[in-house]
């Protein structure tokens, strides 16, 4: 596949790659695919690739590297996987050590990069459909909570599914199921639509990653399952290492939205 090397998409892999960036992804280089990363030793790729297959809500594969190969071609003109993300997340036995803007110095050779769809692809049609994203207007990273839904588990993986939450009115939330329910390789539909006890969350204005969002009056929360749920899962397998992408910060690829509609 042909990419436009002068892409918003490339550009933005590249102030990444350079460190000017370090933020939160959200609406940069609307029109092209986010993903989510998570990249572990080749012993476990089967494991966690059935992970994915049992688990497509939370974890819509787009792409999977070689062993040891930093990029994935079908993804993207000149990408990097070590370099390309504003921010990483380190797991050593299942714990967060670090959050690096790099990980050239830690890349191994029996590396695997699973890259998983993510909801920041379907905002950008419901900008043009006139339905508002808070953490968009905001400035400020999409809430994320992890819910009391078990996602199916695979080998070593198991563990809750996490979910974003975006607020809307009850007529938006109507018009965002419509939307989103034609993008399911960026998690489809939403998995719940208001009190949000009822999937688990105690308070909606804590999130587990990201950042909380204003709820105004006449407004439910909208949830939608979370590409951030394989860290929930990394974190309770407990792998010797492995590597994510940090919430809200993601690999923003050369493929584009309109290409994933059904």
């Amino acid at each position: 596949m042909a990419f436009d090397p002068g892409s918003a998409a490339h550009l933005v892999r590249l102030e990444a790659r350079s460190g000017a960036l370090s933020g939160p992804t959200a609406n940069l280089a609307p029109g092209f695919v986010q993903a989510n990363l998570a990249i572990m030793p080749r012993e476990l790729a089967y494991d966690f690739l059935l992970f994915c297959q049992r688990n497509p809500k939370p974890c819509p594969l787009i792409g999977v590297s070689d062993a040891g190969a930093p990029l994935i071609e079908a993804l993207g003109h000149d990408l990097d996987i070590r370099t390309d993300v504003p921010r990483y997340r380190v797991w050593e036995n299942g714990k967060l050590v670090a959050e690096p803007e790099d990980i050239t110095g830690i890349w191994r050779d029996d590396l695997v990069t699973f890259a998983i769809g993510c909801s920041f692809s379907f905002e950008e049609a419901l900008l043009a459909a006139n339905v508002p994203v808070r953490h968009i207007e905001d400035d400020t990273n999409v809430p994320m909570y992890r819910t009391s839904i078990e996602a199916v588990p695979a080998g070593v993986f198991s563990g809750p599914l996490v979910v974003s939450m975006r607020p809307m009115k009850p007529e938006d939330a109507i018009k965002a199921v419509q939307i989103t329910s034609r993008f399911p390789s960026v998690h489809g539909a939403p998995v719940h639509i208001g009190d949000p006890s009822t999937i688990g969350v105690k308070d909606i204005f804590e999130p587990d990653y990201g950042d909380a969002v204003r709820i105004e009056n006449g407004e439910v929360p909208v949830f939608w399952a979370c590409g951030v749920t394989p860290q929930a899962a990394i974190a309770q397998a407990s792998p010797a290492f492995s590597i994510t992408h940090a919430p809200g910060h993601m690999l923003v690829t050369d493929l584009v939205n309109a290409a994933l509609t059904i």
